[in-house]
């Protein structure tokens, strides 16, 4: 079976596939794909692929809804570039207190100087700043990367204030019971010094952060933003910045009107950029591809639901259909008709799609013709 690859890949990622599988870089019948920063928007998706793999956690660069459609499945890894994400964010923390990086640019302006130790001395005044110990960090989104930060700034002596109203029960046992949680954002906005974003971008939170957020925001407040660029409204935090609203904003994604920007540190989307992330990220991806082709199980689907299990049966049939009235009573008459017993059985929805999965002893193609000819039913697959 062809893995294709749509950007370079972990070589781990052969060894998680095993054998069976061959990762390549070009491929007409490949049965999945795994990339990273790919641009799939008009790609010619072959009709072979199964399921895709984003190494990493932003699908924006991926046509998630068309692709449902089609009946092909989109993973991505949550959680996998965790700990890269929680490193780059404690360091804004510091870039956002201490003038670090005007005073590294100072510095390099005493080649040639002389007298170095005495203008060190006069000029250091310029780059004083503060400690982050007991101030407030208001960390939005507790999810995998969230619940880290929130963590981390505990033992560095930080209060922390936590909001997500979509926390699961996974990320709250892994928070420190140091962390309050709030379900006021703007409790958030109005108690912190620092604020830090980890949700995903959807068009619901374009620019959440936005001049009348940033207007309730402390004096001399701190954005960190390590998740999406779309979700601060830039210019905003430009007129934020000129007027001392805001002290500083740190921003892992660079854009035209923000570079050169006092007050603005930028770094070239780094959050992930670690070796160990990466690996992290291929691993998972690889996991995922390899379980849905082979077992059908659907784990980290941004547009199917979560649906899988152990398999109890010889065959397995796994549908991807429409989530509308009556489809499960269908397949089941269908079984019925063919004196077909049903072993084991798991559905999903998601939105406007779903997904099940039919153990059984035996399966015909009578069945795979009949299951296929129900109107919503987008794509069946036999294992």
């Amino acid at each position: 079976m062809d893995i294709l690859k749509l950007n370079p890949i972990s070589n781990l990622v052969g060894g998680v596939l095993g054998n069976n599988y061959k990762v390549v870089d070009s491929s007409e019948n490949p049965e999945g794909i795994i990339l990273r920063s790919f641009d799939m928007h008009g790609y010619d998706l072959p009709d072979s692929v199964l399921a895709i793999a984003r190494a990493g956690a932003g699908v924006n660069n991926i046509p998630c809804e068309e692709y449902a459609q089609k009946g092909v499945v989109v993973f991505n890894t949550p959680g996998a570039n965790a700990n890269a994400v929680n490193e780059l964010v404690i360091t804004a923390l510091l870039l956002g207190s201490r003038k670090i990086v005007p005073s590294i640019e100072w510095v390099k302006t005493l080649k040639g100087t002389e007298n170095i130790s005495k203008q060190v001395e006069k000029g250091k005044k310029s780059f004083v700043g503060r400690e982050i110990a007991g101030k407030k960090l208001g960390v939005i989104g507790l999810g995998a990367i969230g619940a880290r930060v929130a963590n981390s700034a505990i033992a560095l002596g930080m209060e922390v204030l936590g909001y997500d109203p979509y926390l699961s029960v996974t990320s709250a046992l892994h928070l420190s019971r140091h962390v309050e949680i709030t379900n006021d954002l703007s409790e958030l906005y109005t108690t912190c010094d620092y604020i830090t974003i980890h949700v995903p971008y959807t068009k619901e939170n374009d620019k959440m952060i936005s001049a009348q957020k940033i207007a309730d925001m402390k004096d001399g407040a701190v954005i960190i933003n390590c998740a999406r660029g779309e979700l601060v409204d830039n210019q905003a935090v430009i007129k934020a910045l000129e007027t001392g609203k805001l002290s500083r904003y740190f921003c892992d994604f660079p854009c035209e009107e923000l570079i050169g920007v006092d007050g603005i540190v930028l770094t070239p989307h780094l959050g992930a950029s670690t070796p160990e992330a990466e690996d992290n990220c291929a691993v998972m991806a690889a996991k995922e591809l390899k379980d849905y082709i082979e077992n059908g199980n659907v784990n980290n689907s941004v547009n199917f639901p979560r649906c899988s299990a152990p398999r109890m049966a010889e065959k397995r049939i796994t549908i991807c259909h429409k989530n509308v009235h009556g489809m499960i009573a269908k397949f089941s008459t269908i079984m019925g008709e063919n004196s077909i017993n049903i072993e084991n059985f798991v559905n999903s929805s998601k939105g406007d799609f779903a997904y099940s999965i039919l153990d059984v002893a035996t399966v015909t193609d009578q069945i795979v013709t009949a299951l296929n000819s129900i109107d919503g039913v987008i794509k069946v697959r036999v294992l």
